[in-house]
């Protein structure tokens, strides 16, 4: 089996708390990317919006775009303006040959208010998530019939967090999904049981670990998502409490083949990026060797 290794540069430039960024370029960060063996890196914040200037960036440091957050509001916006507002990310991302569009569900969020407790995170019912679905559905098919595909990430602080909300949300859609272990684990969900239950639709993989003595001691009531990135919640396969030796193997033998994309925001001055990339790029060859896969450029 094949896989690719790419990475996040939310270590380096934090989109949602940009106090918790390096002062780099574009150039530096790819660089310390690919020093650390990764070859693809999704967008952020400081990448150019054509393809014109993106691609000699990713050619000289020898590096591929292997994905990118789209903020979608299907939640509570009408399906025009959603459509309206990635259509130059589709137009882009194809001219790039990135892989896929990542559906990050914004609409109703409290992930980007840090005044917002994470247990006020937005709920919906058994016929709102059903309505849900199939606008997702919907959007994803028409994404795809551009020649561009498209996965959704449930995420903590969204409509679509919790093990339930994310069954609930599979049963009710048909969009492929992107698994994160960090965020699920976050949610208090089993890893490796969603993976058996949704692995035939999991087309993209983060690899992000947690830190769960931090997590374990969060007033949920009083702190918000962003507040638990800032106390270091989140880390680099290797650093953190999730075995990813069982994960990896898991996913092995479901026959998954693609990018995992290590994605771990933290502190750059507590958490030097390269220093962390290295770390999580060597967790990630060690149990990725031994599940049986072959990384590929």
């Amino acid at each position: 089996m094949k896989a690719k290794l790419g990475i996040s540069p939310i270590a380096w430039w934090n989109d949602d708390l940009p106090q918790l960024s390096d002062d780099l370029s574009l150039e530096e960060c790819l660089r310390q990317s690919r020093s650390a063996g990764f070859t693809g890196m999704e967008q952020g914040r400081r990448f150019p919006s054509t393809a014109a200037e993106m691609l000699p960036a990713l050619k000289k440091a020898d590096v591929t775009l292997c994905g990118g957050w789209f903020s979608a509001t299907l939640a509570n916006e009408p399906m025009e303006a959603n459509k309206r507002r990635i259509q130059p990310m589709i137009d882009l991302f194809k001219a790039v040959n990135a892989p896929l569009i990542v559906y990050g569900e914004v609409g109703l969020s409290i992930q980007g208010d840090r005044s917002r407790p994470l247990a006020s995170k937005p709920r919906l019912s058994s016929a709102e998530m059903k309505d849900y679905g199939a606008k997702v559905s919907e959007f994803a098919k028409w994404v795809e019939a551009q020649g561009m595909p498209i996965v959704y990430h449930h995420h903590m602080g969204a409509v679509v967090e919790t093990e339930a909300e994310l069954d609930a949300f599979m049963a009710a859609s048909d969009i492929a999904l992107l698994f994160d272990a960090g965020h699920m684990a976050f949610a208090g969900g089993d890893v490796l049981g969603c993976i058996d239950k949704h692995h035939r639709r999991i087309r993209h993989v983060h690899t992000k670990d947690v830190r769960m003595e931090v997590i374990d001691t969060l007033d949920r009531t009083g702190e918000s998502f962003l507040d638990a990135v800032i106390k270091g919640a989140f880390t680099v396969p290797g650093d953190g409490s999730l075995d990813f030796g069982a994960i990896v193997k898991k996913l092995a033998d479901y026959g998954y083949e693609g990018w995992f994309v290590v994605e771990a925001e933290q502190d750059p001055k507590k958490a030097p990026p390269l220093k962390m990339a290295q770390i999580g790029h060597k967790e990630l060859m060690r149990v990725m060797t031994a599940a049986g896969y072959e990384v590929v450029a």
